[in-house]
This record gives C-alpha cells, sequence and structure tokens, in this order.
C-alpha cells in the first residue's frame, strides 16, 4: 500500500510539472528565411511533445532524465533562435 501511494504521489507531481512546463519551447524561428533551422526547430518541438507523452504514460521514476531532456529542448529551440538572429544580422555571403 506504501509503494501504491508513492508511486500515484509521484505520478501526480510528474503530470503537475508536466502540465507546469508542457509548454512548447517554440521561439518562432522564421521558415521562410532558415528553412533549415525551422525544421530543427519543429524536430525539437516534437521531441519535446514526446518527452511528454512518455511522462504521462510511465508511472514509474524515470531518475529526472526525462525532465533534463525537457530541459536540453528548450535550451535547443533558444539557440536556434539565437542562430538565426545571428544569420540575420550577418546576412547572406
Amino acid at each position: 500500500m506504501k509503494r501504491l501511494l508513492t508511486v500515484l504521489a509521484l505520478a501526480v507531481a510528474v503530470m503537475t510539472a508536466g502540465s507546469a512546463v508542457a509548454e512548447k519551447p517554440v521561439n518562432n524561428v522564421s521558415g521562410k528565411k532558415h528553412p533549415n533551422l525551422a525544421a530543427a526547430q519543429h524536430h525539437s518541438t516534437m521531441a519535446f511533445e514526446k518527452i511528454i507523452a512518455a511522462q504521462k504514460a510511465n508511472e514509474w521514476d524515470m531518475n529526472g532524465h526525462a525532465q533534463k531532456a525537457k530541459e536540453l529542448l528548450e535550451q535547443v529551440n533558444v539557440e536556434l533562435k539565437a542562430a538565426a538572429q545571428a544569420a540575420n544580422q550577418n546576412g547572406p555571403k
């Protein structure tokens, strides 16, 4: 019974954390100017969504690895936007 309560508490915590962070890490790289960066951003957003689905589907602890992966994907999107902005500033070569 104690283990069941622990699992349920963990599931609630994961769902709560998932919904709090469930906002997609999108910083909108323009696909018109930077189609490759936009595609990379799209794929990272899809990966983020799949991690959320995995967290919701699994009732056991993933030792924080799924959350860490989501944090890294958020960082990926920040860097993709920065890359697009740098390309805009530097212009075509």
